[in-house]
């Protein structure tokens, strides 16, 4: 999919998303598996994310999944969000469109509640099967995409950002 064609129907743009653990940088846990020679090698809970990050658009079908990927403490994800107008964190909305002058009136379509599916279905399992409790922080980052080129930039980022983890400064930081 291209941004062009997207806006052109109609849509906002597409959303890049990165959900964080809780704790990432003081516990240091590699939650989600292992980078062996600069591939991320999911475990169990990393398997989990991946399952609960494909099923989104079960639960949510205005929403089309686009590149992702797992790593060890965090998840980088493009989303394409159509057919309603999006609340973004903060109660920030994005660029006006006519077709949408009014608010959801439920939470069921912001980007928000696709969020938080996603991050109950992940810690629901980890409850369950671990003794990890407290899994993602309580936000998340979020940039809209308006360009193609930008999406195509984005798009090798978080293809490559396995291979570039010895890079991370978190990494080299110790904190992982």
């Amino acid at each position: 999919m291209t941004i062009r064609k997207f806006l052109a129907a109609g849509h906002s743009g597409c959303r890049v998303m990165i959900i964080r653990r809780r704790g990432h940088i003081l516990f240091g846990k590699c939650l989600f598996g292992k980078i062996v020679d600069g591939e991320m090698l999911l475990n169990d809970a990393g398997r989990v994310v991946e399952m609960c990050w494909k099923d989104i658009p079960n639960h949510f079908p205005h929403v089309t999944l686009d590149e992702f990927v797992i790593m060890l403490n965090h998840v980088h994800g493009i989303l394409f969000i159509g057919d309603t107008p999006i609340v973004r964190a903060k109660d920030f909305s994005p660029l006006p469109d006519p077709k949408f002058l009014r608010r959801p009136a439920g939470t069921s379509k912001t980007i928000g509640s696709v969020l938080r599916g996603f991050k109950i279905g992940v810690t629901r399992w980890l409850r369950q099967n671990t003794t990890i409790h407290d899994v993602w922080q309580r936000n998340y980052w979020e940039h809209i995409v308006r360009h193609d080129s930008e999406l195509t930039s984005i798009r090798e980022y978080i293809h490559n950002n396995p291979a570039q983890w010895e890079l991370d400064t978190l990494h080299s930081a110790g904190g992982m």
